[in-house]
């Protein structure tokens, strides 16, 4: 804990002295960010959000899943019942 300490600029301190968390959690994960958004063109855009949101049922059972169509693009978006279960799935499916 001190060597973190030490090493970090005495112009920042993010070291969680209770758990020993070089950044605090709740610094990094904001608990409304529920809503992920993902845009879709192309030829196979409709299938390509559909597969993603069938992929985002079967790992979580409360997501809530809209897909609307404008000027030929496909906009997904998936609301989920926390913020880890969003974060989660991004990371498993390399999304931004």
């Amino acid at each position: 804990m001190k060597s973190i300490k030490e090493a970090q600029s005495d112009l920042v301190n993010d070291t969680c002295s209770e758990c020993g968390s070089f950044v605090d959690i709740g610094a990094v994960v904001e608990e409304s960010d529920v809503l992920l958004q993902l845009p879709f063109s192309g030829n196979a855009a409709k299938a390509d959000a559909e597969a993603l949101a069938d992929k985002a049922k079967a790992r979580f059972n409360d997501v809530i899943v809209r897909l609307t169509e404008q000027d030929n693009v496909w906009l997904l978006q998936l609301e989920f019942g926390c913020s880890a279960e969003k974060m989660i799935f991004q990371l498993q499916n390399s999304l931004p």
